[in-house]
């Protein structure tokens, strides 16, 4: 096992509901590789401001965490949308859509 399995195995679910979700092996990889990338950006950010880099620098890293973390969200959205939501609503639960315009709503500001 690789550390990367390692550190999956440590994370402990958040759980806002008491649904999980059962993700191929191919798109828990791409997902932590996003992760690993932004939390790298992030330490660089951090190692910026102790070295007391120009401003428009940090803000320009900052950005593009920013970017990253919302093509995150997008990606895990539009699964979310067409394996959860979609088998929510053939098993005839109409109570997905809400939660999904709910959750839209979060997002949309």
């Amino acid at each position: 096992m690789d550390k990367k399995e390692e550190n999956l195995e440590e994370l402990e679910c958040i759980q806002i509901s008491s649904r999980k979700k059962h993700r191929k092996e191919e798109e828990i990889k791409d997902l932590i590789h996003r992760l690993n990338r932004m939390e790298g950006q992030i330490r660089g950010i951090r190692k910026m401001v102790e070295e007391d880099c120009y401003c428009v620098d940090v803000l320009t890293q900052v950005s593009a965490v920013q970017s990253a973390l919302n093509s995150f969200s997008r990606n895990v959205l539009g699964n979310h949308i067409k394996t959860c939501v979609v088998d929510d609503i053939q098993k005839g639960k109409e109570e997905a859509i809400d939660e999904l315009l709910e959750l839209l709503r979060k997002f949309i500001k």
